[in-house]
């Protein structure tokens, strides 16, 4: 296959080219840079500048661009530019496809499509949009695909939890604390951190672009469904420390801002009903696994 990847500099971007690669995949890397290798593409989504040649013969485009959430606090701009940076790539990335005939888009979404908070209920890929400002990004951002829908282009809407990764992301900020003994549960612990391992994540889009019956959402999230406050005990399990402390949620809502209470104090109880439907088979389906796992790769 010609897999055509936005997006492939970040942990998950670096570690499916790599992955694709080992397969045997010609891959094409879309850069907003001067081109430095043969297999790179410059690209400029805010004038929509796409070099053609880029799509020509592609099998498929995976879409992963989009700027950090917690890269700083939530400020008015900073909120424009988390839309602006998954927004337009897809805009320019779903005409394309549909120009060029690529068979097969995934691109990138969030868990957090269904709300900030669902609570013991469970979702999966037919529960409907929840309300907050990531549900709303994530609704407009998968609305952006409809070109690449509209020509017939297969579209898989990749909404992914939390991707627990052996460097960068969420566990290279906590690990330093909890080896310290100052992990612990935020606020109540009884809100779903919806996560998944970066190995079943690259497993799922690998999955995707060659599993026909996968269309439309899919959520990309451990089969185990976890509050925080499990999560915290997983994760003190496989550091080897104990998790005493809570961190209030008054302190980070002060800290962190909006950015607590859309991501952080509340979180969906999401399945991933399609992907196991249609055969996916999870390398680490409990969050035990995914953090032992993580750990035992970090120390070596």
């Amino acid at each position: 296959m010609k897999v055509v990847i936005a997006g492939s500099s970040g942990s998950i971007g670096t570690a499916l080219v790599a992955a694709l690669r080992r397969d045997g995949h010609e891959v094409v890397r879309l850069v907003r840079r001067p081109v430095a290798a043969r297999d790179e593409f410059t690209w400029y989504p805010p004038r929509a500048e796409l070099d053609a040649r880029a799509l020509r013969g592609a099998d498929a485009v995976v879409n992963l661009c989009g700027t950090g959430l917690g890269r700083r606090r939530w400020t008015g701009s900073f909120k424009q530019e988390l839309r602006d940076s998954r927004i337009t790539p897809t805009d320019v990335l779903s005409a394309a496809a549909a120009e060029a005939g690529v068979p097969v888009l995934v691109n990138a979404s969030g868990v957090h499509y269904y709300g900030g908070d669902t609570g013991d209920r469970v979702v999966d890929e037919t529960a409907a949009a929840g309300t907050g400002f990531l549900a709303t990004l994530c609704r407009d951002w998968e609305a952006a695909t409809e070109p690449a829908r509209a020509a017939g282009v297969r579209t898989v809407l990749l909404r992914s939890g939390v991707v627990l990764a052996p460097h960068g992301g969420m566990l290279s900020m906590l690990r330093p604390l909890y080896r310290l003994g100052l992990g612990g549960r935020l606020g109540s612990g009884r809100q779903y951190t919806p996560w998944i391992s970066l190995e079943d994540e690259i497993g799922a889009i690998r999955f995707a672009l060659t599993e026909d019956r996968l269309s439309g959402p899919v959520n990309a999230v451990g089969p185990a469904p976890v509050t925080n406050a499990e999560f915290n005990h997983a994760l003190g399990r496989a550091l080897g420390r104990r998790t005493p402390l809570v961190v209030p949620a008054l302190a980070l809502r002060a800290v962190i801002g909006e950015f607590a209470d859309e991501a952080i104090l509340r979180g969906p109880r999401a399945i991933p009903t399609a992907l196991e439907t249609a055969g996916y088979q999870f390398r680490h389906p409990t969050i035990g696994s995914a953090l032992s796992a993580l750990v035992d790769s970090h120390a070596r």
